[in-house]
């Protein structure tokens, strides 16, 4: 009978904690789209990625609002925000930061570590793909292992540590394409598309104007480590188990399907791992307390899109990842 109570109380716990955890980041939402129009699924989408523990890559045009969204986003969840522009000369010295040799009053040397901007808790690398393979290199263990080693001393990051990287689909000269490594590092790619003409209209008179919107906290580190402790624990139906399985193995070319023939290589389980973690956010942000399969379908794009690779014959006959996920997930029932 004891054990009975104290599972009743258990969950009665986790249904008070979710209900006040899915007030902080809805009010966050709201927050964060007072200031960016015409752009709800990215927002929600970044938020997600956030909630889940995990890194976003953020992909779009110039001009879309990309770096105020993360600007935006480290106000609103009151995190240390900081931004490092990407370019091929930058060094991983300059993101990691550097040991110098000082010299005390009394004439006595000693090495001292100068943290570099990664010592933040939302870095923001815009266009990453401008960095040579070896600044990326750097990144890549920040990102996986919360934290880098500088001339064989290891120096945590803070927590939470979470990279929203930007990335330009146009201009590809003098890139360095991120590497199939670093791409399954980031939970999710999130595509950032123009906004609509009623958004657009919007942005003309809000940001244009005497005064601009400026963004307000919502959320504190403390609100925001707590949700991410509750994603964790939120309940997972067998069947929302069973689709996410089947989605991402599906996604593979061992698999049996008419879509084998286009793809190259597919998601591990990683992908698993992030799909996983994503629908109990994104169920979290909508007020519920355990994901649905419309979960599964509305983020399997963002979470398996860049983890995946066309064969030429894909190529050849115009065929794109996205269509080919959503195939996938028709295919769920």
């Amino acid at each position: 009978m004891s054990s009975a109570s104290e599972t009743f109380d258990l969950d009665q716990m986790i249904v008070r904690n979710a209900e006040a955890a899915g007030a902080h980041v809805r009010a966050a939402r709201t927050a964060i789209s007072s200031v960016i129009f015409g752009q709800e699924t990215v927002v929600e989408q970044a938020l997600i990625t956030i909630l889940a523990g995990g890194h976003a890559l953020l992909v779009g045009v110039p001009g879309l609002a990309k770096t105020k969204l993360v600007e935006t986003m480290g106000t609103v969840l009151g995190l240390d925000a900081r931004r490092v522009q990407f370019t091929p000369d930058l060094m991983p010295s300059d993101i990691l930061g550097a040991e110098v040799l000082e010299e005390s009053a009394g004439g006595k040397r000693a090495f001292r570590f100068i943290r570099g901007p990664i010592f933040a808790q939302l870095l923001m690398a815009d266009e990453i793909n401008r960095a040579s393979p070896r600044t990326q290199s750097a990144l890549l263990q920040a990102m996986q292992e919360y934290h880098v080693t500088v001339a064989g001393e290891r120096h945590d990051l803070p927590k939470p540590f979470h990279v929203l990287a930007t990335q330009n689909p146009l201009e590809q000269e003098g890139t360095y394409p991120l590497p199939e490594a670093q791409l399954d590092r980031f939970l999710m790619e999130i595509g950032v598309d123009y906004p609509d003409r009623d958004a657009e209209r919007r942005i003309l008179f809000e940001t244009t104007g005497a005064e601009e919107q400026k963004p307000r906290a919502a959320m504190s580190v403390e609100d925001l480590l707590a949700a991410q402790r509750l994603v964790r624990r939120l309940p997972v139906g067998e069947s929302v188990v069973e689709a996410i399985l089947t989605l991402v193995r599906s996604a593979r070319p061992a698999a049996e399907g008419p879509e084998q023939r286009f793809i190259a290589w597919g998601p591990g389980p990683r992908a698993s791992q992030a799909l996983m973690l994503a629908v109990r956010a994104r169920a979290l942000l909508d007020g519920r307390f355990a994901p649905s399969l419309d979960d599964v379908v509305a983020l399997a794009e963002p979470v398996l899109k860049h983890r995946m690779a066309l064969t030429f014959a894909a190529r050849a006959e115009g065929e794109s990842v996205a269509r080919i996920v959503k195939r996938l997930t028709e295919r769920l029932g």
